[in-house]
């Protein structure tokens, strides 16, 4: 099985290199970034080699939230599976995430092993 790239999204700085550590140890490759538009701006950039297998993408951050990256994301790479996390909103945030087009949602704090575990489900059989 070739090693699974992920793009993590999320404007805390600590949280996001400890879990892209986290993950890096269990031999998935990590790339992250702390804004909507900045992750924007790596998937047009990225080549097929980079892009990510996995998109996953905080809820609540200050320049462009959770949703309208979402939403971005889905018009752009509408196959590209997105898994939201959360801190602050409700399942009732997770659901409209869902329905705006998420293949899975978690609240922080995140345990790695159902991190994983949703990750692994979301994946494209093709992987």
């Amino acid at each position: 099985m070739r090693i699974i790239k992920l793009l993590l999204i999320d404007d805390e700085e600590e949280f996001c290199a400890t879990l892209a550590e986290r993950l890096s140890l269990r031999s998935f490759d990590v790339t992250f970034t702390r804004s909507g538009s900045s992750g924007l701006e790596l998937l047009q950039k990225a080549t097929t080699q980079e892009f990510p297998d996995v998109l996953i993408l905080d809820m609540l951050m200050p320049d462009m939230d959770g949703l309208a990256t979402l939403r971005a994301v889905r018009r752009a790479y509408p196959t590209l599976p997105v898994i939201m996390l959360t801190g602050h909103a409700s399942t009732e945030d997770g659901l409209r995430a869902m329905q705006q087009g998420a293949s899975d949602y978690l609240l922080k704090p995140v345990d790695i092993g159902t991190l994983i575990e949703k990750i692994m489900r979301v994946l494209p059989d093709s992987i």
